[in-house]
């Protein structure tokens, strides 16, 4: 996928992370200054709209609330 820059940017919910939702679909893992995101990130497309996706609670929706590091989550967006 070529990099452009990407405006939309979802943290998602209870299976809004799935990879069959977009096209051109790519997982990307990142490291931020505040620790792991909850998960690694999935770029595509969303009809015309490319987009960024981050599972709020981890993929398999294991992360507790209370443990979410939202602002890894913020940086790993951004």
């Amino acid at each position: 996928m070529p990099e452009h820059k990407i405006k939309i940017g979802i943290i998602g919910g209870s299976g809004f992370d799935d990879p069959k939702l977009l096209d051109d679909y790519q997982e990307i893992k990142i490291n931020t200054p505040f620790g792991l995101p909850s998960s690694a990130i999935k770029m595509g497309k969303l009809g015309k709209a490319r987009v960024v996706i981050i599972a709020r609670h981890g993929h398999n929706h294991s992360i507790m609330p209370t443990k979410v590091s939202y602002r890894a989550n913020i940086w790993t967006l951004k």
